[in-house]
């Protein structure tokens, strides 16, 4: 007799660790509960033509809520991750009041039950970090290394390790920061920026977190130097994982001609030769995984003088789609890239129900229509930022996003605020974690 199934996705290519596959997909109570074979459904879903990938985790998003909500909140920041084929995302702790301790820990965790149309996952800053990781605190950070001394953040990275989690880790080293940036405060041409804090910044940082400890997760990375760092620490086996954020990549100073202070970030935009060697990073693993460290702040603000205005960029709805644009011009394999947004931030992350399609896994699932282009428009995202370094680039966006098995996006949101759920692992006091 059939097995009668909630959803059934039928007519799609499927992407598993063993490649592309045509088969169906059969889901039930929000998981995967079979990959081919004659059942019954209650709903269909007719996916000819197009290509099934597991939705995107983005491990670095700044939401702003509590805080600045006019810049974003989890309703509009979640319903851009959607729209993007982003199905998890995990938010960082410099929320106003910052996510410190469980107070502020369970303020952000009610508006996020309340509000993200896709699942997520909390960071917990410096402060009560015992108390954050009973809470399930995904990881300690992002830990700012310019906020603290050297002896504070050595003492932040010994009680991390003590209680066996990870730290992630904004590079960029506050002595220096100093050293470089005063001399240049007459300056005000925006791409002073960039030589106010210089690739010996993060390299700085990097080399006294790898000091300090023997595991940890470097945030947007942003010079090649940073990345031999890293390359020879995971080469002497230490337990090191790093990301790299699309702007990164794909932009460098000589955009600051055209976009000017829009594009004052941190860590700042670099060379062409270190966008060629995070590419080169990123398709080799060394560098582990993609975040869009979304950080929106309204035209306004970014319009202001270099040194006033605030560092950061929207981008949790352009990440997948300008990545699979990489794809399509042979920058990066499809498998690398699910292994960058998929596989490997739920292994670095302990997101042991995402992460893939295969059995008893959630249904997060994006659709995507590989030849269907879309030039980027400001105008048709969902970020509260109301704009993108990204306006006119090409990109690929998905034509169905799909969360625990519900659609939440196609073409319009399909879901209300609240859908999504919390990823967070509660644990007691020195539960190994597994990774």
């Amino acid at each position: 007799m059939a097995i009668s199934y909630d959803l059934v996705i039928k007519n799609g290519r499927v992407y598993t660790r063993e490649g592309l596959k045509s088969y169906d997909i059969w889901i039930s109570r929000g998981r995967i509960a079979a990959l081919g074979g004659s059942h019954k459904a209650e709903e269909e879903i007719n996916a000819q033509g197009l290509t099934i990938l597991p939705g995107a985790i983005d491990a670095h998003v700044h939401f702003r809520d509590p805080g600045p909500t006019y810049k974003e909140d989890w309703v509009s920041g979640s319903t851009a991750a959607a729209a993007g084929g982003v199905t998890t995302v995990i938010d960082q702790p410099n929320t106003d009041p910052r996510t410190s301790d469980q107070k502020t820990f369970d303020l952000k965790l009610d508006l996020a039950r309340f509000r993200s149309v896709v699942d997520f996952g909390l960071n917990g800053g410096p402060g009560n970090l015992e108390q954050l990781l009973n809470l399930g605190a995904s990881a300690i950070g992002e830990i700012f290394t310019y906020e603290h001394t050297d002896e504070a953040f050595q003492g932040i990275l010994n009680e991390v390790k003590s209680l066996q989690a990870l730290p992630t880790v904004h590079a960029e080293d506050r002595e220096l920061i100093n050293k470089f940036s005063e001399p240049l405060k007459s300056e005000h041409d925006p791409e002073v920026y960039s030589r106010a804090r210089p690739a010996i910044v993060e390299v700085k940082a990097i080399e006294k977190a790898l000091l300090a400890t023997d595991r940890v997760h470097i945030c947007h990375l942003s010079t090649r130097q940073g990345l031999d760092l890293i390359n020879d620490a995971k080469k002497s086996g230490r337990k090191v994982s790093c990301e790299v954020s699309p702007h990164h990549l794909l932009l460098n100073r000589s955009d600051y001609r055209k976009q000017g202070t829009f594009l004052k970030m941190n860590p700042p935009l670099r060379d062409p030769q270190d966008n060629g060697a995070l590419w080169q990073g990123l398709r080799a693993g060394t560098i582990d995984i993609l975040a869009s460290d979304h950080a929106p702040h309204l035209p306004e603000e970014k319009r202001e003088d270099i040194w006033e205005a605030p560092p950061g960029v929207p981008g949790v709805e352009t990440m997948i789609p300008l990545m699979l644009m990489a794809v399509k011009r042979n920058l990066i394999t499809l498998e690398r890239l699910v292994d960058a947004t998929s596989f490997r931030p739920a292994q670095i992350f302990n997101l042991k129900a995402k992460g893939e399609i295969s059995l008893g896994k959630d249904a997060d699932l994006i659709l995507i229509d590989p030849g269907a282009i879309t030039r980027i428009n400001c105008d048709r995202l969902h970020s509260r930022a109301d704009w993108t370094p990204y306006h006119g680039m090409d990109g690929i966006f998905p034509r169905m996003t799909i969360v625990r098995g519900q659609v939440v996006y196609q073409d319009d949101l399909e879901v209300g605020p609240g859908y999504g759920r919390f990823q967070g692992q509660p644990r007691p006091k020195h539960t190994k974690d597994l990774y």
